[in-house]
């Protein structure tokens, strides 16, 4: 069959593919290629610039043309290097040979043996993976959660002052606002985000066994370690793990994608609580013409955005989880189970961006239902207990708690009417009595959410 949306195995590229289509530059087979040709060039030109004697008399000119090779990447020059593979059957030496054609016809075949010079395949892997992956986080994954958190500020900010009854252990308890409800996940997101920014991305460039035995060995008098130090910091924009074996020992990695896994989780219970509070009438949804939410029941309007996202999520964690677990742990100096986990590396970010987009355009389909959420408020009066109760402790009465709880613990339906004749009876004075009566659910909602600092 041929390859495309309605053959694609997976979902990502199948079914969804639309919506994670911007992905494909970091994480596609092409996109990997690329990223090696990206870490090869640059090496060679650090080695230029070291500089290598043997490597003097390149013109910087020649150099900048050689970025070109990564810049221009085409699908042409990817399948050049998949069919090189075919015979070496070694993916990173394919690249090898690539570039040694390519400077072939740049007239710079005598330059040719400082392709991958002195190199294992491991540092261009452990290179060029971290890079396209932090690429596509900064470039693609983080402004589509740093967007969705903005959407839900606006909704927060707009639902400010809404009263909504709370509901602990699903039961009802003491009025919320609405819109400090929304914030408890916008205020959750940024610390999330704020942590994963902190976090370095790694990687390991050291040879064979990571101690420049190669390198050394041909030029005994260059600092190498301040060479990889510049070249993996400055030039990739990585941290270079500096003790390593053959391969990245991924303990920064496997702290990253624990930070993703984080983001999601949040959103993932994000997801619930809105699928909740549509299912109670809270939230009203946008119907669009044509749209059918059942095969054969009419009325229906899903929160199908709600599900698929939570849906998406938990996908998208048990792959985070399982490379965060996987991935440190290597036997001896190296073997290669990290290698086929990594090929998957894109999963986990695609699953994710599919949840982030179906969050968005369910955000953008509610809309506030205030009859549901005032007649919540009114059949509950019995959650205004824990103020009266509260200020008559601090009056001194008797048992506030004790009297309160006899009233309402367990009843079907609390009225304004019975806490009013409540209070009436108590021996206490009038105008305590008048200021207990002024509590309602409606204005029992405690102080509003402070401003997050900074």
């Amino acid at each position: 069959m041929e390859l495309n949306t309605l053959t694609a195995i997976g979902p990502i590229d199948g079914r969804y593919r639309d919506k994670t289509q911007e992905l494909s530059p970091f994480f596609s087979e092409w996109g990997l290629i690329r990223y090696r040709v990206k870490v090869e060039i640059e090496y060679f030109i650090s080695l230029c610039q070291l500089p290598l004697p043997e490597l003097k008399e390149i013109d910087p000119e020649q150099l900048e043309d050689l970025r070109s090779l990564y810049r221009d990447f085409s699908q042409s020059d990817a399948r050049r290097i998949k069919e090189i593979e075919k015979q070496t059957n070694h993916d990173v030496k394919a690249v090898e040979y690539f570039l040694r054609e390519c400077f072939e016809r740049r007239g710079l075949e005598s330059f040719r043996e400082f392709v991958h010079f002195g190199l294992t395949s491991q540092d261009i892997n452990n290179t060029a993976t971290p890079l396209s992956m932090k690429e596509g986080f900064y470039l693609v994954y983080l402004p589509m959660v740093e967007e969705l958190t903005g959407q839900l500020e606006e909704l927060a900010r707009a639902w400010k002052d809404v009263t909504m009854l709370a509901h602990t252990h699903g039961q009802p308890a003491s009025p919320t606002r609405l819109g400090k409800e929304i914030r408890v996940f916008t205020e959750r997101l940024r610390e999330q985000i704020r942590q994963t920014k902190e976090i370095p991305i790694p990687a390991k460039f050291g040879g064979a066994t990571g101690n420049f035995n190669a390198h050394h060995v041909a030029y005994p008098e260059t600092d190498w370690i301040g060479f990889a130090d510049g070249f993996v910091n400055q030039t990739l924009g990585l941290k270079r793990s500096r003790i390593t074996t053959q391969i990245e020992h991924y303990d920064n990695l496997a702290a990253f994608f624990h930070a993703m896994s984080r983001i999601n989780t949040i959103l993932l219970d994000l997801s619930r609580d809105f699928w909740s509070y549509i299912s109670m009438n809270y939230f009203k949804q946008k119907v669009t013409s044509g749209e059918v939410g059942s095969s054969v029941m009419p009325h229906k309007v899903n929160p199908i955005d709600f599900e698929n996202a939570e849906g998406n999520l938990g996908i998208a964690n048990a792959m985070l989880e399982h490379l965060a677990a996987k991935l440190p742990v290597s036997r001896m100096q190296r073997d290669l189970s990290d290698s086929t986990v990594l090929r998957n590396l894109g999963v986990p970010f695609a699953h994710g961006l599919i949840a982030f987009k179906s969050l968005k355009k369910g955000l953008g389909k509610i809309t506030l239902h205030q009859e549901a959420l005032d007649r919540d408020l009114q059949d509950n009066w019995s959650v205004i207990a824990e103020a009266l109760q509260t200020v008559l402790r601090k009056e001194g009465f008797d048992n506030p708690y004790e009297r309160l709880k006899q009233l309402t613990r367990g009843k079907s339906r609390i009225t304004k009417q019975d806490l009013t004749a409540f209070i009436d009876q108590l021996d206490i004075d009038q105008t305590l009595k008048n200021r207990l009566k002024q509590i309602t659910p409606w204005n029992y909602t405690g102080l509003p959410p402070q401003a997050p600092e900074g």
